[in-house]
């Protein structure tokens, strides 16, 4: 080694030194991420922005507003959701009664504020005001002038080995792929609970128990939105880590509704329900099962009634684009003897409208699912999604029915059990850290049953813009 280079070594080194001094070298492979814009914004940690390390942002001020001198975990910060969508149906409800083409917008904004002392006690608000220019008719999850979304207190306590969380308040809460108890972000207006809720964590248990009046919309009243006994949904919940990748769950909840309506009663609604899931991957593979009994009164009738989903797929990591082979299966039962003394009609309770497809077209009663699929990701921020389904009714003693559980008028006892099959197309763009941008496109073709009952081909496209702040 030459003079020179031996002078140039040392003085990279001295300085290599002098700067993990200063900022310790293992502390800056160590530093924290900036928070993920959540699906529920009231799970996002803030706090991380006490670290000098974390790149400041324009408005990070409200983001994070310190409350303590000594502790990180006590502060105040708000946010912001706005999503914006498009939508083109030519033909909703399969153009069968007065449903016409139509092309609108569903505009969605949220405002929150998160308060947090000592990473125990969390106070989380949060306001919506949503509305559908051009749309005909105003459904009660299409607008919400300005109302409160969400108005809880959180406790988080250790207990034991293990740890109770507790929420008082509106909430917003879901089951696993959300088939039946869902926060219902498909439509505008999404799905509230007025609630207590309870859970204790130990090791690979989880115990849930909660009671809830589900809100109830009332536009155009501002704060109109209301919850009574006149609509309840509670129950008990157990899930078991069964191993890393692998959750194995049961649930008892009770549905009860006031004047409730179906195609052969109406009356007062009294479901009790159990509920069985699965799900979990391995290598490739990844799956998610679901089977759901009801039994009750509604009524004069007794309720006997039932569903199951799947979804299950394989993912070839190694090749490009990384694509992933998909199989969706879905059953519910149907009302087969309308004129008998019990009732089989399913009930999805809160549905998730992505569940299925956007369009709306297939409800998750009296029906035969089966859809294959494949996803690819171009690029990693980009999912590219191609499926196509099919459609049967579960019995054709009962209608053909489309979100959430909408008859489709002069289906009920005609007919065969054949109802069609959809193409579906849907693109998903992780844009930035807070932008995100969805296309969706199907085209349904419709049955006889469904032609005879005066309905027709239907195509449905969306473009959709989120913001998370």
């Amino acid at each position: 080694m030459t003079r020179w280079a031996w002078v140039r070594a040392t003085a990279l080194a001295i300085a290599t030194i002098g700067s993990c001094v200063a900022t310790p070298c293992f502390a800056q492979a160590d530093a924290p991420q900036r928070p993920t814009i959540l699906f529920n914004r009231w799970q996002e940690d803030w706090s991380v922005l006490a670290d000098p390390r974390i790149a400041p942002e324009p408005l990070d001020s409200l983001k994070y507003i310190p409350l303590s001198a000594i502790d990180p975990k006590t502060y105040l910060s708000f946010g912001a959701n706005i999503r914006e969508r498009f939508e083109s149906n030519n033909a909703p409800s399969f153009g069968t009664g007065t449903n016409r083409n139509q092309n609108y917008v569903i505009s969605r904004t949220e405002l929150h504020a998160d308060l947090r002392l000592q990473d125990q006690i969390q106070v989380f608000a949060q306001v919506q005001s949503d509305f559908a220019p051009g749309k005909v008719p105003i459904t009660p999850v299409d607008e919400n002038r300005f109302d409160l979304e969400q108005a809880f207190v959180a406790l988080v306590e250790p207990w034991g080995d293990g740890t109770l969380k507790v929420r008082l308040g509106r909430q917003q809460f879901a089951f696993d792929l959300q088939r039946f108890v869902s926060v219902r972000d498909g439509p505008n207006v999404r799905q509230s609970y007025d609630a207590a809720w309870a859970d204790y964590e130990t090791g690979p248990w989880r115990f849930i128990g909660f009671y809830s009046q589900p809100v109830q919309l009332r536009n155009p009243y501002a704060f109109g939105d209301y919850s009574d006994g006149s609509l309840t949904y509670g129950g008990l919940r157990v899930e078991r880590q069964l191993w890393e990748n692998a959750t194995l769950a049961v649930y008892y909840s009770r549905f009860t509704q006031d004047n409730a309506q179906y195609l052969s009663v109406t009356g007062n609604e009294r479901r009790d329900i159990l509920d069985l899931h699965f799900s979990g991957t391995a290598g490739g593979f990844d799956w998610d099962a679901e089977t759901m009994g009801q039994v009750g009164q509604v009524g004069g009738k007794d309720v006997q009634a039932w569903a199951i989903g799947s979804l299950a797929g394989y993912t070839f990591r190694d090749a490009g684009w990384k694509p992933r082979l998909g199989l969706q299966f879905d059953m519910a039962s149907g009302d087969s003897n309308p004129s008998g003394t019990t009732l089989r009609t399913f009930n999805p309770l809160f549905p998730n409208g992505y569940y299925v497809t956007l369009a709306g077209y297939t409800g998750y009663v009296n029906l035969i699912h089966l859809k294959p699929s494949i996803t690819f990701r171009p690029v990693e921020q980009v999912k590219v999604m191609l499926a196509g389904g099919l459609q049967w009714r579960q019995t054709t003693a009962d209608a053909i029915y489309t979100q959430p559980n909408i008859p489709v008028p002069g289906t009920a006892g005609r007919g065969d059990s054949y109802t069609g099959a959809y193409g579906q197309v849907r693109i998903e763009w992780a844009i930035s850290r807070s932008l995100a941008f969805a296309l969706e496109a199907v085209h349904f073709e419709v049955g006889d049953t469904i032609r005879q009952a005066g309905g027709r081909n239907a195509d449905y496209v969306g473009v959709q813009l989120a913001f998370g702040w």
